[in-house]
């Protein structure tokens, strides 16, 4: 049964009762600055690698260079045409020349993040300590991906096994997060070397912890028991360098940072925990509170006090050993308050709720320090704590023992999740959007696997994807006091801006909304025979209509237009880092990676450049037209 909040309905309402406001007279819509919103620090730098020239490599084949772009031939295969400049590693799959590519520095655990580009039919891989897989594909549309996809975890070869037996212990994607060919996908993993005792003998297996394809976790806790197929090396040890493969196909890659991991936690010891009696929501002057309990314990945990539905202060003091001198970062959540001290400086104070990230960076010096974690359960019926630190070849870990890593992170595949069968489902909701709540969307789900969602108050698309369509647990399940509808599947975000704006010239900046998005009128959405919405609304005197529909050959979402205007408008198709124009009217937009093809209309789209962004616009004469184009991820 789907429980809706009573401030849900309200919401309702008032979206209802301002689309009969009189609208005779449009308002202008005028560029208001946007307000930044602060976020938390919840990562420390990574060091990035050197891709002016090759030097962070070691020597290798001329089809290794750097360049400064790459734009794959969307009708050949394997083929990257490349442009001077720097920023860019490139394999040209020279042949006569062609070889593997090594990193300078070596690894044992590392995270590692990049952007790789594949034409199509392409192929390549990374592997870790050069004895471990991750296989790069185009594997666009692959509705069964296999371990020799992309984001594959390749599979071992014995080749002495029979045929058809040589290869075993590959792992499949979880999911197909590819993107089209010639887009950028960006990976992010973290990997675990074997490890060995004082005797060389191993005695821990070498294990990806998480893959991250383009937002997706594709792998979680893998182990890998030896080097996969192709390895440069048979053998195993604790470090080794990254390889590239480099005779397999064209490839190119940006953007690549890492953190190596050496030391596996700070120690705590000569643990007291303090029960103190007391009701106060405060922190202030312990020593003036009665103590209830006072007791030496062998780890820091509050778990077991979280779990109470009763009002506690409890202090935590040790001593905490610092490994190395460098930047530490602590990061909190409480439904209550917390504050937590080294050395007599209190480094974080956390506060509100579960939903409240705390954080601060501190330089600390390596030695051993006394330190001391009070928190106070001002809210009994909801305990929550969290404490997470990272630091010099650290990773972040919870301090705090008995708490599961992911415990405060969504998994959009558990919980309530709705998925169309044979007709369209559509749901409203709040919708996250580049880290801003939309609170009068609605998500449209399609059978062929391919969704989106859409702001009903400015009348922009907001995000698409494929996969699964929406978990509704943040709205259905309790109170559902968040109200979100989470995407499933791998999803890309657009610009979810002002789609249509009366501009001077084609230099005058583009506006945002106006409070409470005035000048903007609902005329709300009607179904087709199929089901399919067409949603409509009135800015700056015209009446547009936007209408959705997909193909069941390629992961694409296709925007019919309708523009029905007394005055010449403009349509903003796209903002990013960079768009470049391709062959037959066709657009790469580079910061979400994904392609728009303009072709078969009669209106030719202009990029431009304001403050640094990339626009796509496009002039529509005043008069009924329509515009039609294809987003393609």
């Amino acid at each position: 049964m789907k429980h809706v909040s009573n401030y849900l309905l309200i919401l309702l309402f008032a979206l209802a009762f301002s689309c009969v406001k009189d609208a005779k007279k449009p308002q202008q819509t005028v560029a208001n600055k946007k307000t930044e919103v602060n976020q938390p620090i919840t990562s420390l730098p990574f060091k990035t690698l050197n891709l002016n020239d090759l030097s962070a490599f070691k020597p290798s084949g001329s089809n290794w260079k750097i360049v400064g772009n790459v734009i794959a031939d969307r009708q050949k295969e394997k083929t990257l045409i490349d442009e001077d400049g720097v920023g860019i590693l490139f394999n040209a799959n020279d042949q006569e020349f062609n070889k593997q590519l090594f990193t300078a520095f070596e690894h044992g655990d590392i995270e590692l993040e990049l952007d790789v580009m594949m034409p199509i039919k392409s192929n390549s891989g990374i592997y870790f300590q050069g004895r471990y897989e991750i296989q790069l594909l185009d594997s666009w549309g692959v509705k069964d991906p296999k371990h020799s996809d992309i984001g594959g975890i390749y599979q071992r070869w014995n080749k002495d096994a029979e045929n058809g037996k040589q290869g075993y212990e590959g792992h499949p994607p979880r999911i197909n997060a590819a993107k089209a060919p010639g887009l950028w996908q960006h990976f992010k993993i973290i990997f675990h070397a074997p490890k060995f005792d004082n005797s060389g003998k191993k005695i821990k297996n070498a294990w990806f912890e998480e893959v991250w394809l383009n937002g997706s976790l594709i792998h979680k806790n893998v182990e890998v028991k030896g080097p996969t197929r192709a390895a440069a090396f048979s053998d195993e040890t604790a470090r080794g360098p990254l390889m590239i493969q480099g005779d397999h196909g064209p490839v190119a890659f940006k953007n690549i940072k890492y953190k190596l991991y050496e030391i596996d936690k700070l120690q705590l010891s000569n643990i007291v925990r303090t029960e103190y009696k007391t009701k106060s929501k405060t922190i202030d002057n312990l020593d003036t509170i009665p103590i209830a309990n006072e007791t030496p314990v062998d780890k820091f945990t509050l778990v077991d006090v979280t779990k109470t539905k009763e009002h506690k202060l409890i202090a935590h003091t040790g001593t905490i050993n610092i490994p190395e001198t460098g930047d530490y970062l602590f990061e909190s959540r409480t439904n209550g308050l917390a504050h937590i001290v080294i050395n007599n400086k209190r480094v974080l104070v956390s506060k509100d709720n579960m939903n409240t990230i705390h954080s601060n960076v501190v330089k600390l010096e390596k030695g051993t320090y006394p330190f001391k974690i009070i928190y106070n359960q001002t809210k009994p019926w909801a305990g929550g704590f969290t404490l997470h630190v990272e630091g010099p070849n650290l990773q972040k870990y919870s301090i705090q023992e008995d708490v599961w890593k992911d415990a405060n992170k969504f998994n959009p595949l558990n919980g309530i999740v709705i998925n169309p069968e044979n007709t369209p489902k559509i749901q409203r909701s709040f919708v996250t959007h580049k880290n801003e709540t939309r609170t009068h969307s609605i998500s449209v789900g399609l059978p062929e696997g391919i969704h989106y969602s859409y702001d009903l108050a400015t009348g922009s698309l907001l995000k698409a994807w494929s996969g699964l369509f929406l978990n509704t647990t943040h709205m259905w399940l309790s109170r559902g006091y968040k109200q979100l509808g989470e995407p499933v599947g791998f999803s890309i975000s657009l610009h979810g801006g002002l789609e249509f704006a009366n501009l001077k010239n084609q230099n005058t900046p583009w506006p945002l909304p106006q409070p409470e998005n005035k000048g903007i009128k609902q005329l709300g959405y009607e179904l087709d025979s199929e089901k399919l919405p067409t949603f409509s609304y009135a800015i700056e005197g015209a009446t547009i209509s936007n209408y959705f529909t997909v193909s069941n050959e390629n992961r694409n979402l296709t925007k019919n237009i309708t523009i029905d205007s007394k005055q010449n408008l403009w349509h903003k198709l796209a903002d990013g880092e960079s768009i470049k124009v391709l062959p037959n009217n066709t657009f790469i937009v580079n910061n979400e990676s994904y392609y728009i093809d303009f072709s078969g209309n009669n209106f030719k789209p202009i990029i431009r450049n304001i403050d640094g962004k990339d626009e796509l616009l496009v002039e529509v004469p005043k008069g009924k037209n329509t515009i039609n184009y294809s987003i393609i991820w």
